[in-house]
């Protein structure tokens, strides 16, 4: 019967047909299997399974003239490499890191939104070099182009700011091939600037303590070995040096307790508190403290504290230290003038703060381009007068992180001949 029908249709009808049944053989060959196991076992009649070959062969020949028809054209692949570089380009615009999109000629063809903030001159339609010169970025792009093979490298900009990406180039083939060709080249940009920054800050604080704690040491080693050599028998250089080494013993457990207490700061300083303490007790509390420093430096340290308490939401052992290391440097480096001020009151026009503590001293004052850099980590004007007066460097940069964790602010003014005032904002 099929042959029939094969016979009165034209020759390129016959010829499909052909290839439909060639295409589906197996499937015939199960059927009639199947077909002649059930006959054999009188299951079914030569004539119901006669009828049921044919209609298996006709639906042979159904579904693969329905493949056919639905197999993709040339239009149906170039809707579907559109359909792809659309689905490329939504997925670049959801990153937070810059990422742009490239052709076989390295050109930019799509720029998400973070790349256009971070490169505003890197516009679709140019090449990607004309707005990134970087040479190690370069040749990573035309070793994806050459290779196919996704590459890593990492762009170090100093102009305008001095910036750091680790970037990657992945190939992409828009037609699903092998990427041996890519179409296109995804470079995509993850910003290391705030890691390399911490990275250096670390490297500078290790030399720098490193460098704190060597010099007490290599006193210390040089007056041990005088004493147990030319100075052994002299009473007189053993009580001088023994001071001394007193003196550079009590630098060296003063450094090393500012950096555990700095330490432990940075580890809790994501950590809100959440107890209620008063800064007006507190503040009384680190004024009698350092009563016996102001009477040792000729100086009158005065509080100006409202009757009411002051309740903040804070840790009371890391404020008290914060205000302890303020009010000190007032009294070492404000003994010049005659008096220290320390005022607390109440704020409605500072934002979100609530409390401003006040501490002025008239000392030396200090020259405006050291200002900005006084709360960094051993950073001193003075070194050597800072040393005698046994600072650390570490003072401000404690003040800094534990009002940070509190939420608050400092603000440092200071006038060579007049004075310095350190401001403190705080919430509750």
């Amino acid at each position: 019967m099929i042959d029939q029908m094969i016979q009165k249709s034209p020759k390129k009808h016959r010829a499909r047909w052909r290839i439909r049944l060639y295409e589906g053989r197996w499937t015939l060959i199960a059927a009639a299997l199947t077909l002649a196991f059930f006959v054999a076992a009188g299951s079914i009649s030569m004539a119901a399974a006669l009828a049921g070959f044919i209609l298996i062969a006709v639906a042979t020949l159904v579904i693969s003239r329905n493949e056919a028809r639905y197999r993709p054209s040339a239009d149906d692949a170039a809707l579907f490499s559109r359909l792809r570089e659309q689905s490329t380009n939504r997925f670049a615009d959801v990153l937070s890191d810059p990422c742009f999109i490239l052709d076989q000629k390295a050109v930019i063809v799509h720029r998400n939104s973070a790349a256009h903030l971070q490169y505003p001159g890197a516009t679709i339609g140019n090449p990607i070099a004309f707005s990134l010169r970087n040479p190690e970025l370069l040749a990573a792009i035309e070793q994806v182009r050459s290779t196919g093979v996704a590459q890593e490298a990492e762009v170090h900009q100093t102009v305008p700011n001095e910036t750091w990406f680790a970037v990657s180039l992945t190939p992409l083939a828009q037609n699903g091939e092998d990427n041996a060709s890519p179409d296109r080249i995804v470079v995509v940009m993850r910003n290391l600037t705030e890691q390399k920054r911490v990275e250096a800050m670390r490297a500078d604080f290790i030399a720098n303590a490193s460098h704190e704690l060597r010099t007490p040491l290599t006193s210390l080693i040089g007056f041990i070995d005088t004493l147990q050599g030319s100075a052994a028998k002299d009473p007189e250089a053993r009580e001088r040096f023994l001071g001394i080494m007193r003196a550079q013993s009590e630098r060296m457990s003063n450094l090393i307790d500012d950096l555990l207490s700095l330490s432990r700061i940075e580890l809790r300083q994501h950590l809100k508190p959440t107890e209620d303490t008063d800064l007006k007790q507190i503040l009384h509390e680190v004024v009698d403290a350092l009563q016996i420093q102001a009477t040792d430096a000729d100086l009158k340290v005065t509080v100006d504290v409202p009757k009411a308490p002051a309740i903040v939401s804070g840790d009371r052992d890391e404020l008290y230290e914060a205000f302890q290391n303020l009010i000190d440097n007032a009294i070492k480096y404000g003994s010049d003038g005659d008096s220290v001020e320390v005022t607390l009151a109440p704020v409605t026009s500072r934002g979100e703060f609530d409390y401003l503590v006040n501490i002025t001293d008239h000392g030396a004052g200090i020259a405006q381009e050291h200002v900005p850099r006084l709360s960094e980590r051993f950073y001193r004007v003075d070194a050597e007068s800072s040393r005698k007066k046994k600072g650390t460097g570490l003072g401000l940069a404690i003040v800094k992180h534990i009002l940070n964790r509190h939420g608050g602010q400092m603000t440092i003014r200071s006038q060579v001949g007049v004075g310095t005032n350190v401001e403190v904002l705080l919430p509750k």
